[in-house]
């Protein structure tokens, strides 16, 4: 795990992973569809301002597009650009009290939730062994740990933090043995 992740004194690292490469700078590919496309519309705009700048002698008119052709690049491909740099920084452990996940570009974030407060997860399958685990505190707080490979041994984690906490609905518990057999022959 990452060097400068802070453990609790007795603490241990049960599940460590980092997400798998391309699937973690893809993992937005749908937003590189709307970047193209916009783009396509600022360029030719910024073109068109060049023309009209000449003729009309009006500067501004050069100056007008190019934040938005800017904004077009990085939808396009800057985005999936600074992802591959973050997925270097991007670590995610389960511990015997915490799930932790760390990332960022510039400046390390850390994120953890503590087993026992863990609600439910769900994990949405982009492959054969590779998912996205989305783990619930509640309704309001979620974790996020894209794209894991084997993301069942994580899963099988949190199904032992979650199992001792939740009865099944319908379920009455077990009778103490003598007690309530005694009551129950009265």
């Amino acid at each position: 795990m990452k060097q400068d992740l802070v453990l609790d004194v007795g603490e241990e690292v049960c599940w460590e992973g980092r997400p798998a490469p391309r699937c973690y700078t893809f993992r937005h590919w749908k937003h590189s569809i709307f970047g193209f496309i916009f783009l396509a519309i600022c360029t030719y705009w910024q073109v068109l301002g060049f023309s009209l700048s000449d003729e009309y002698e009006i500067p501004w008119l050069v100056w007008l597009p190019l934040p938005f052709v800017f904004l077009g690049l990085y939808f396009s491909i800057g985005h999936l650009l600074q992802a591959r740099l973050e997925w270097n920084r991007v670590y995610y452990a389960i511990t015997d009290r915490r799930l932790l996940s760390q990332r960022g570009l510039w400046r390390l974030h850390t994120d953890e939730m503590k087993l026992e407060e863990v609600t439910y997860f769900s994990l949405h399958h982009q492959g054969e062994e590779l998912g996205t685990l989305r783990v619930y505190q509640g309704k309001e707080k979620q974790l996020v740990l894209h794209c894991l490979e084997h993301p069942r041994k994580a899963t099988d984690l949190l199904e032992k933090a979650i199992e001792p906490v939740t009865t099944p609905v319908g379920a009455s518990p077990e009778p103490d043995t003598k007690n309530q057999a005694e009551e129950a022959n009265s």
